[in-house]
C-alpha cells in the first residue's frame, strides 16, 4: 500500500512538471498544500492515542538505575505521574499532547477526558513522587530528551490561560526546574554535541528547550543551549545527508542540526551556514530528493521509528525554510521534501501497533501545530 502511495505521488508530480505545467516553485507549492491543516476530528484521533496511553501501564520500559532494593518498583510507583505510554519520555509528550491540543481546540469533544486526565496525573503528591525518584537515580536519567519534553510540557501549560493550567503548572514546576539543572550541570562537561538519530540527540533537544524557554523561564539554561549550539556547530560543514536514515533513527542528524542553527543564526548568516553545511539541497523542487524512509513492520518498535523520522524530518524541513531569507532559491524543494514526509508520516499514525501508537501522535501533532507558542 505505501509503495502504491509513492507511485502516486510521483505520477502526481511527474503531471504537474510535465510541458506547459507551472515551474518547480508551483510544483512545490502543490506539494506544500498536500500538508494538511490541523482539524477537530484529526486532533481528537491522536488525543485519543494519548488518552489510551498515559495510564496503561504495562507494557513498559523502565531504564532507571537500580542502587538498592528500594527502587524496584511497579512503574505506577516509581513514577506516579509519567508511568504509561510504555517509557517515561513518551508519557511525558502524551501529557503534552493533550495539553497542545485541549489549548488549541478548547471546545473539542476530547478535552473534558483530557483535563480529567491531566488532573489526575499532574498533582502535587505524583509529582513529588516524579521527584524522589529522580533524587535516588542516575544523572543520566532521560538526558537529554526527556527532561527537554519535560520543560516543553511546562512551557505549554504556562501558555494555557486557563486557572486549571495555571495550577498545574505551577504543580509541575519544580520537576521542572530539577530537569532544568540537572541540563545545566550537564552542558559545561559535554565536550562534543551528540549526533545520534535517536534520543541521545543534542540538536533536537536543544531546539525543544530554545523553544520552552522563549517564554522568559530558565534564562540562564537558555543562554548556556544557545552558547552550545555555537560552540558544537559553527564550524560544521558537509554533513553527510546521503549516509541517512540509520535503519532506527527517529530524528535526523543533519536536519535535526539544520533546525537548531536556524534558531540561533539570523537569516543571511544561517544561508551561508547552510550552504556549507549542506551544500546540495536543490534550488529547484526536486522529487527525488530526500525520499521518505520505509517501515516493514510497524509492530517492530525500533523498525517503527523510521514512521517518526519521516514526521520529525517534515517539521525540520519546514523549519529550515522558514530560517531562510523569503526568497532563498531552495526553499522550494525544502518544502516540497517536507510535504513528502509529512504524508508519509502522517499516515502511519493509527493504534493498530502500540509500537508506534504510544508515540507517534506527539509527533504529528508538533508538526502540525509547528509555530503554535
Amino acid at each position: 500500500m505505501r509503495r502504491l502511495a509513492v507511485l502516486a505521488r510521483r505520477v502526481l508530480l511527474l503531471l504537474v512538471m510535465a510541458p506547459g505545467a507551472a515551474p518547480a516553485a508551483g510544483a512545490a507549492a502543490a506539494e506544500s498544500a498536500a500538508i494538511p491543516r490541523l482539524d477537530e476530528a484529526m486532533a481528537g484521533r491522536f488525543a485519543r492515542l494519548a488518552l489510551s496511553c498515559i495510564e496503561r501501564e504495562y507494557p513498559n520500559k523502565i531504564t532507571h538505575e537500580l542502587r538498592g532494593d528500594g527502587d524496584v518498583g511497579a512503574p505506577r510507583v516509581l513514577y506516579p505521574t509519567f508511568y504509561g505510554c510504555f517509557d517515561w519520555h513518551s508519557s511525558v509528550h502524551g501529557h503534552w499532547l493533550l495539553v497542545r491540543l485541549a489549548r488549541t481546540f478548547p471546545d473539542a469533544p476530547f478535552v473534558a477526558e483530557a483535563r480529567a486526565a491531566l488532573a489526575r496525573n499532574l498533582t502535587r503528591e505524583r509529582i513529588a513522587g516524579e521527584l524522589a525518584t529522580l533524587a535516588r537515580g542516575s544523572e543520566t536519567f532521560e538526558r537529554p530528551y526527556g527532561l527537554a519534553w519535560l520543560l516543553r510540557l511546562g512551557a505549554d501549560l504556562r501558555a494555557w490561560d486557563d486557572p486549571a493550567a495555571r495550577d498545574m503548572a505551577a504543580t509541575l514546576a519544580p520537576l521542572e526546574r530539577e530537569a532544568a539543572a540537572r541540563l545545566q550541570r550537564w552542558l559545561p562537561k559535554l565536550t562534543a554535541p551528540i549526533r545520534s538519530g535517536e534520543h541521545a540527540q543534542t540538536a533536537f533537544a536543544f531546539s525543544l528547550v530554545l523553544e520552552a524557554t522563549a517564554d522568559g523561564s530558565e534564562p540562564t539554561l537558555r543562554v548556556a543551549v544557545l552558547a552550545r549550539s555555537r560552540d558544537f556547530h559553527l564550524v560544521d560543514r558537509d554533513c553527510p545527508l546521503a549516509y541517512e536514515p540509520s535503519g532506527q533513527d527517529f530524528v535526523s542528524p543533519c536536519l535535526g542540526e539544520a533546525d537548531l542553527m536556524r534558531r540561533v543564526l539570523e537569516p543571511g548568516t544561517f544561508a551561508r551556514w547552510l550552504d556549507a553545511f549542506l551544500p546540495h539541497i536543490p534550488r529547484r523542487a526536486d522529487a527525488a530528493w530526500l525520499e521518505p524512509g520505509v517501515v516493514r513492520d510497524a509492530s517492530d518498535g525500533k523498525l517503527a521509528h523510521l514512521d517518526g523520522l519521516n514526521l520529525s524530518r517534515a517539521w525540520a524541513l519546514e523549519g529550515i525554510a522558514d530560517g531562510l531569507p523569503p526568497r532563498d532559491r531552495r526553499i522550494p524543494a525544502l518544502r516540497a521534501a517536507a510535504a513528502r514526509h509529512a504524508r508519509a508520516g502522517l499516515e502511519a499514525v493509527g493504534g493498530e501497533h502500540y509500537a508506534g501508537a504510544h508515540w507517534l501522535g506527539s509527533f504529528a501533532t508538533l508538526l502540525l501545530t509547528r509555530g503554535s507558542p
